[in-house]
């Protein structure tokens, strides 16, 4: 029987996993997730060729990265897929300076992710407790790590700088960029639509709970909205996105903040919940009819039409504007408000085509394509596996 990846994606509040089929191409097997951990945990399927849909109840109560881990090969074990597992893909949201293509997780790649946890304290431990977990799971199977940051590695160096003395640039305090293993899966489909072309100079925003945008030229990223950290760059659900350093040191200095309850403000209760004070959730603020609601959605589409003019100055223009990731993707009124703000870059939108999410959604005579891709993290870090055996292992 052909051998299977396992592919791991870990959150804050839900564990994704996906089984792909080895071979010449990725043949999908079964994907799902565990979601709302923090609260009411489920474990949903989604229906394919040979799995029937499935949306059950893991209880009233939180569970732990763990335990959701356990419902996940629980379900895999019951299907006779586990035993055919031989590579396990963890997607690491950052890779540092050190890792920019996919890596065999041992100790001594681990231990220098471990390192990494204070500039990914959301994402960081939880990707590595998921390697722990399966590498006691399975034993037998190869743990290869794909990381978030690395599709950024190309970007030029000035891009990656910050206004600060060159030897703490030397020491790794530069921008590293996120969602990058989203914007290889879309780099991929472009390719797919135009050729090697990629959709030429082309903005990708990855709109969900975490968010930004991603400048590239013919597949390749030249500029992203976040940093040093996932708080970089737009206004998120939680987090609160680009802010004037001498607020941090106000906050420290003056309010007599503690860095603990920083970090708590700045990633947990700022952003889309802290504007509205209603919920960092956009269908939600939506569908609110509260002036807070209003607020935080007005703002999150000014901070997102901002940032695409900043970046198009980066690349030079605009030929392809993509949309993805949760928001992106099942959001067409804010999809709608940012090509209102970006106007001026010849973005015109078919609203018909929009209001179905249709792929392509910009009009005819429109001199920028805008297109709605799917996000498909699994699936780039089951590529990446897959070319793993013509990848040099690190040393």
């Amino acid at each position: 029987m052909t051998d299977a990846i396992l592919v791991l994606n870990g959150g804050s509040s839900s564990l994704k996993f996906a089984v792909f089929q080895r071979g010449d191409e990725l043949h999908l097997l079964v994907r799902g997730g565990v979601s709302s951990i923090g609260l009411r945990p489920r474990l949903h399927v989604a229906p394919a060729a040979t799995t029937p849909a499935l949306d059950r109840s893991l209880g009233e109560q939180p569970i732990s990265i763990g335990k959701a881990f356990e419902a996940v090969a629980s379900y895999l074990a019951d299907r006779d897929l586990l035993r055919r597992v031989r590579r396990v893909g963890h997607r690491i949201v950052h890779g540092g300076r050190e890792f920019a293509r996919a890596t065999l997780l041992d100790e001594r790649t681990l231990d220098a992710l471990r390192r990494l946890e204070p500039l990914a304290p959301i994402h960081q431990a939880i990707n590595l407790e998921l390697v722990d977990l399966a590498n006691r799971l399975l034993p037998g199977a190869v743990q290869v790590g794909c990381f978030d940051t690395a599709f950024h590695a190309t970007q030029p160096e000035l891009a990656r700088l910050y206004g600060l003395p060159h030897e703490l640039s030397q020491q790794g305090i530069v921008s590293y960029g996120f969602h990058g293993l989203s914007y290889s899966h879309i780099a991929s489909e472009l390719h797919n639509r135009y050729g090697a072309a990629a959709g030429g100079r082309t903005i990708v925003a990855h709109l969900g709970s975490g968010a930004s945008l991603c400048a590239m030229k013919a597949g390749v990223s030249h500029a992203t909205t976040m940093g040093f950290s996932t708080l970089d760059g737009l206004v998120m659900s939680t987090r609160c996105g680009a802010i004037d350093p001498g607020v941090l040191l106000h906050l420290l200095q003056d309010r007599k903040l503690s860095s603990d309850e920083l970090t708590d403000l700045l990633y947990e209760r700022s952003g889309l919940l802290g504007v509205s004070g209603i919920s960092g959730d956009m269908q939600i603020l939506l569908a609110s009819k509260d002036p807070a609601a209003k607020r935080a959605v007005d703002l999150f589409v000014y901070r997102v039409g901002r940032e695409i003019g900043s970046l198009a100055a980066a690349i030079g223009g605009l030929d392809t504007l993509v949309f993805t990731a949760g928001i992106g993707e099942h959001a067409p009124v804010i999809r709608q408000r940012i090509c209102e703000t970006t106007g001026w870059l010849g973005v015109a939108l078919d609203h018909e085509l929009n209001a179905k999410s249709e792929e392509l959604v910009s009009t005819p005579d429109s001199p920028v394509n805008v297109l709605v891709i799917p996000a498909d993290e699994e699936r780039a870090v089951a590529a990446e596996v897959l070319d793993f055996d013509t990848i040099p292992r690190a040393r």
